[in-house]
């Protein structure tokens, strides 16, 4: 009863029901003025007919195209009005123009030191092109003399963050989707308060939508009390929100600039293993730099904060000069996609991965719900005799995203994929291998929320040490994984031949 009680007063059960209101008044207006109806049934249509028209007109995949156009033709009164309020991004001014400034301050303080780009250019051209394209399109350079420190586990990550976050003496920046009260972050937050009397600098962004249900309200207001800068991202209100749909999926930690942490890791219990909502374990995955790269991880969360403060600050005075350099090998270069432009990166990055790839291809996902385009990539990798293998959960977190991702199994499984799913209960990590030599671990899931949607990074990695660590950690999860047959799809012939398809159509919007 009390956890009935706690989601009917949720913020996010208010909002909706605050939505459905709205739209009914809508309708009863509509009726009240019914001698009009021809009238208003013809603007209704108009606004149907341009909203089809804009959708057409976009630069935009396809799919996501169609995925709203069927449901406005289908409902041809109210589908206009429904795309207007939920599907079309309309970026305000004051919004737009924070994003302008903010963007012209990565440009200026994340430049490429071009002897380091010259170099891997002549040890790997074809890694030199994919650095090249982080460069010119995420604004992102890439560095040497950074460590790294790979994480198969949620608890291994947080009892390391944990140490780190103990030596900070300037400042602490946290970025999480999701932040939940517990064990996990209880103890972050004690040594961020000790910190924070200390002089430490600490700031927080959490997205208000990933913690509405586990957060109380105004949550942001009762840190800042406690002396830590906060900001609760894209604020759910109990209005229709036109930028509602764009999430700040990151997850990054960065501190005293020398420090940083990124991967599919969030601030709730399920993360370490204190709970288990599905099946006996959650796997995560999560990766630490150490040296120059983090620099790309400091400006990237400023970004973010000033944008969403609309203030602008001085960036320089949080970068750190290492006067003895990291001695580490490789290659690292955290990156970030943003939904405000035309530029796809996150999925850039995995499918430069799968045309660069020659022996193997390994992937972690909790989600496999893809276009044209990405199927098309992972499965001529492996008709041409590249090793592709994707892991997935043996137990959902959503049914209906579930099924969706399994309605791609058979087709990806005749072209010569390995389909498996992690027995002992959900992956959640976000992980990519090729070849003994790169490699991605971040944010970013094989799904259109996190390509087209949400905020999201990653950091992609050439011939580092933690690279072994994270084909280890594969090799051991194929060992405890089911490999998906042909016979395990037509056993399940109604979810993934049926229901699939059907739900395939709108996957775009889920």
């Amino acid at each position: 009863m009390r956890k009935l009680l706690h989601y009917a007063l949720n913020r996010a059960v208010f909002t909706a029901i605050i939505v459905l209101l709205q739209v009914g008044f809508f309708l009863l207006e509509i009726l009240r003025w019914g001698n009009y109806y021809v009238e208003i049934a013809f603007v209704l249509r108009l606004i149907t007919f341009g909203a089809v028209i804009h959708i057409i007109w976009k630069q935009n995949n396809p799919a996501v195209k169609l995925a709203w156009i069927v449901p406005i033709l289908m409902f041809p009164l109210l589908g206009g009005v429904l795309y207007l309020a939920f599907g079309h991004v309309f970026i305000p001014r004051k919004l737009r123009n924070s994003m302008n400034r903010t963007d012209e301050l990565v440009k200026s303080n994340l430049t490429q030191d071009e002897s380091v780009l010259k170099e891997l250019e002549e040890i790997n051209p074809e890694v030199a092109n994919q650095s090249k394209y982080l460069r010119d399109y995420a604004d992102t350079p890439v560095w040497k003399n950074t460590a790294t420190m790979y994480f198969p586990v949620g608890e291994l990550y947080w009892k390391q963050l944990l140490k780190d976050l103990e030596q900070a003496k300037e400042f602490i920046f946290l970025e999480y989707f999701i932040l939940g009260e517990g064990k996990m972050w209880n103890a972050v937050l004690d040594i961020l308060e000790r910190k924070a009397k200390e002089g430490v600098e600490v700031r927080l962004i959490y997205d208000d939508v990933g913690s509405v249900f586990i957060l109380p309200k105004n949550y942001h207001i009762m840190l800042e009390k406690k002396g830590i800068k906060c900001e609760a991202f894209n604020k759910l209100i109990p209005f229709m929100s036109l930028i509602l749909n764009n999430r700040d999926h990151r997850k990054i930690v960065v501190i005293d600039g020398k420090v940083g942490y990124t991967g599919g890791i969030n601030m709730a219990d399920e993360y370490i293993n204190e709970t288990h909502p599905y099946g006996e374990h959650w796997k995560d995955a999560g990766i630490r730099i150490e040296g120059e790269a983090v620099w790309n991880f400091t400006v990237m969360f400023l970004q973010m904060w000033n944008m969403s403060r609309y203030t602008e600050e001085d960036y320089s005075r949080f970068y750190r000069h290492f006067e003895q350099k990291h001695v580490a090998k490789g290659y690292v270069q955290p990156y970030r996609d943003t939904p405000f432009d035309d530029e796809i990166v996150g999925e850039n990055v995995y499918l430069n991965i799968l045309g660069y790839a020659k022996r193997y291809v390994y992937i972690f996902t909790p989600y496999l719900i893809m276009g044209y385009e990405m199927q098309t990539a992972l499965k001529l990798a492996a008709k041409r005799g590249v090793d592709v293998r994707i892991v997935l959960p043996g137990v959902p977190d959503k049914k209906m995203i579930y099924w969706l991702t399994q309605s791609n199994y058979q087709t990806m499984i005749q072209a010569g994929v390995k389909i498996y799913q992690y027995t002992p209960g959900f992956i959640h990590s976000k992980c990519v291998l090729c070849d003994d030599e790169l490699a991605t671990v971040g944010t970013i899931n094989f799904d259109y929320r996190s390509f087209y949607h949400h905020f999201e990074c990653g950091v992609l990695m050439y011939q580092v040490d933690a690279i072994d660590e994270l084909k280890k950690d594969m090799e051991e999860t194929f060992e405890v994984s089911e490999r998906i047959t042909l016979e395990w799809c037509r056993d399940k012939f109604v979810k993934t031949n049926i229901i699939g398809p059907i739900l395939k159509l709108f996957s775009p919007l889920l």
